[in-house]
């Protein structure tokens, strides 16, 4: 009998989340759907490792509760986010300082109103609350957030962020974050004391190089809702996901070599023909596939995870150093965030270092978390130590948050280096890739096409 001209409709090279969401969207508009993975198992960077009853991520992204694609992408209708405790802790000086736990106002004109009434109000007038009524202890100087009316102020800016049109940030002057922040009139001791910490966390760029609209992005996400993590582990998504799709969709261990618009050539089982090839790998495999795209810099992360018997008193929070002290950017004991990644009676320390580490890095690490967390970690056993060169694509300016997904027809690529370096960047791309691919298809109509804007935040 002849073979058929095709063997599926659509290729996708890469089951990552973007490509395993993107192969959701398709099969559920009827399209045939191949998936192929050269890595025994589905996930990409979004992989967690186990031992001895501890889920270890690999890098540890933070997700939020505010990504919208967290609630569009079908198949990830079960997954359980664990959320940190509202906004974040700051080590600065010795002493640690809640911080971005503001409440929210309805309108931009409320928050304004809020900024005035405490700037005339006294040193112990409300800073969480605006505008609500709870006071907070008078701030010290020096205090990584400045004077109560800086608090105020960064309330109020983070209020109007939550609920500003994704359009309006991105039609703002585009400059590295740093230098746009310091032109809005920003206090240094703010930029350095709170934002640069957190956005070093959120997009894992310390120097603050990443494009203004990016790290606009990012903060719109964090004051509209809380940072949160999958509940078991970061492959709790991917594996959502391919367990949604129809049995024999995705294929491991099948290594492509070679691309074009209808078919795609793999090491162990030859040419395969489709009617589109769509790209989902990260950038660098993307290029080496198809070269002529654009391999971004990278910012690399390296996650050190300890477990001891006795655990901080930090509770379910995210702990930022405000002071730089050390190698670790941010760090929580992630087993109060999400038990299930630790066995009863052990608590599992997760600490994220940012660029090159240094040459011991266990104890480098060791010594800056026991002055973060203000006890002694001698008695830590360390678990993993993951270090990952090319973690999170950098976003300098000019950044290109939709670059294009479709190449030309029949060849399509997605992934975070298409969008914002985030999971949601990533979901998005995907979403943007398979609407594209049905309209060439024939097949618009079976999916709702990706919204442009909104779903960047």
């Amino acid at each position: 009998m002849l073979e058929p001209a095709y063997q599926a409709d659509v290729v996708i090279v890469g089951a990552g989340v973007a490509g395993l969401s993107a192969a959701h969207r398709l099969t559920s508009a009827g399209v045939r759907t191949a998936v192929l993975e050269a890595a025994p198992c589905p996930g990409g960077r979004m992989s967690t490792e186990k031992i001895d009853g501890f889920r270890l991520d690999r890098i540890g992204q933070l997700l939020s509760t505010s990504y919208p694609e967290l609630r569009l992408t079908p198949g990830l209708d079960a997954l359980a986010l664990r959320p940190f405790a509202p906004g974040v802790l700051l080590h600065s000086d010795g002493r640690r300082h809640r911080a971005g736990a503001f409440a929210k106002p309805r309108s931009a004109r409320g928050a304004l109103h809020a900024v005035r009434a405490l700037a005339s109000a006294p040193r112990t007038a409300s800073v969480r609350g605006i505008p609500g009524p709870t006071a907070l202890p008078r701030v010290r100087a020096g205090a990584p957030l400045g004077t109560a009316v800086d608090q105020a102020r960064l309330g109020a800016a983070l209020a109007r962020l939550a609920t500003a049109p994704v359009e309006r940030l991105l039609a703002r002057p585009e400059l590295p974050a740093a230098q746009a922040l310091a032109a809005r009139g920003v206090p240094t001791r703010t930029i350095d004391g709170f934002l640069r910490p957190l956005l070093a966390a959120l997009l894992c760029d310390p120097d603050l190089t990443t494009s203004s609209r990016c790290a606009d992005l990012a903060l719109r996400a964090f004051a509209s809702g809380r940072l949160c993590v999958p509940e078991s582990g970061a492959e709790a998504l991917p594996e959502l996901l391919a367990q949604a799709l129809p049995p024999g969709t995705v294929h491991t261990g099948v290594r492509v070599t070679s691309i074009a618009t209808t078919s795609v050539t793999t090491a162990e089982h030859g040419e395969i023909r489709c009617r589109a090839v769509l790209l989902a790998t990260d950038a660098r495999t993307a290029a080496e596939l198809l070269p002529g795209l654009r391999v971004p810099d990278f910012h690399p992360v390296t996650v050190v995870h300890h477990t001891t018997d006795e655990p901080p008193t930090t509770g379910a929070s995210l702990l930022l150093d405000a002071d730089r002290g050390g190698p670790v950017a941010h760090t929580a004991v992630i087993s109060q965030v999400d038990p299930t990644r630790a066995p009863a009676g052990r608590a599992l320390i997760s600490s994220t270092v940012l660029g090159t580490p240094p040459p011991d890095i266990d104890t480098a690490v060791r010594m800056h978390l026991s002055r973060l967390y203000g006890t002694s970690t001698t008695r830590w056993e360390t678990l993993a130590v993951h270090h990952t060169p090319e973690a999170v694509p950098a976003m300098r300016p000019p950044h290109d948050l939709r670059r294009p997904v479709r190449l030309l027809a029949g060849l399509y690529v997605c992934g975070d280096h298409r969008d914002t370096s985030t999971i949601q960047g990533a979901l998005h791309s995907a979403h943007r890739a398979a609407a594209a691919i049905l309209t060439d298809l024939g097949a618009a109509g079976s999916l709702n096409r990706a919204e442009p804007l909104e779903a960047a935040a």
